[in-house]
């Protein structure tokens, strides 16, 4: 069976989602209570997630307003999750109302949600794709239709690498949307990292769950940004990155890495 051009994936409610259990640790209601435990088990391991996740959403709406109000008028989120007001494009809208925002992930229920809250001026859309297949996302006729390849693109992938395993490819993975863009495109990236404290009963979590998380050292989440210039100041620990207000009490302790980079050539 196949939905959008792509094998459509079994919702599984039996094992904890990522998708779901940031959704809960955000205080969101798109979640089972399987994913509620594995969130509190979460939580238990590193006791700054859900200040984690938040710090990861802020930082995600202030690299969107950055790269719009760079200039771009597209983008292309993969692996977005659950909708979490305010989503990618409200906020790109609220700069430009002009932005296009292409939504991509391979859980149904994010596709079900996401299609119930989608503008119908025909400025966004979600398509059910795998990161892990990243030239059927590139090619599906909907992100074709939405999005101009020749024109420069932002390229989000927030909190999604981290559950690819190096048995993935995830570095190929990335070069290969990054060979489809233009001069002129971003890359928004964060990533999970064990850098700042031993996370071993964090990923523990995950392996009950239907992806594993493979965190991974500042320079390796620093190699997805090849060909790609960071912009002011690199890549830093998420609530470090261009904050707007002062960030949290523990923001040292976060694990994880946030980083915007440009495409110059």
């Amino acid at each position: 069976m196949t939905q959008d051009g792509f094998d459509a994936v079994t919702i599984d409610t039996s094992r904890p989602h990522p998708a779901r259990i940031y959704d809960y640790l955000l205080g969101g209601k798109d979640n089972y209570e399987v994913d509620q435990r594995a969130g509190e088990e979460l939580a238990a391991a590193a006791p700054e997630a859900r200040i984690g996740v938040r710090a990861n959403r802020a930082f995600l709406q202030r690299a969107v307003r950055y790269v719009v109000g760079s200039g771009v008028r597209q983008i292309l989120d993969v692996g977005t999750g659950l909708p979490t007001s305010p989503n990618v494009h409200e906020v790109a809208q609220s700069v430009a109302p002009d932005v296009r925002v292409a939504y991509v992930d391979n859980d149904p229920i994010v596709a079900a949600h996401g299609n119930a809250l989608l503008s119908r001026s025909g400025t966004t859309r979600i398509v059910l794709g795998d990161l892990r297949d990243p030239r059927s996302v590139l090619n599906h006729p909907d992100v074709r239709q939405l999005i101009d390849f020749d024109r420069p693109v932002a390229l989000l992938l927030v909190a999604i690498l981290h559950f690819l395993a190096d048995a993935d490819r995830p570095g190929e993975i990335v070069a290969t949307l990054r060979d489809a863009l233009p001069a002129g495109s971003f890359l928004v990236l964060s990533h999970a990292t064990g850098d700042f404290a031993d996370r071993s009963a964090a990923q523990a979590v995950y392996t009950k769950a239907t992806a594993s998380l493979n965190l991974r050292t500042r320079a390796e989440v620093e190699r997805f940004f090849e060909g790609f210039e960071l912009v002011e100041p690199g890549l830093a620990q998420v609530p470090f990155w261009r904050p707007d207000i002062p960030p949290p009490p523990r923001s040292e302790e976060i694990g994880f890495y946030g980083g915007v980079a440009r495409k110059t050539v």
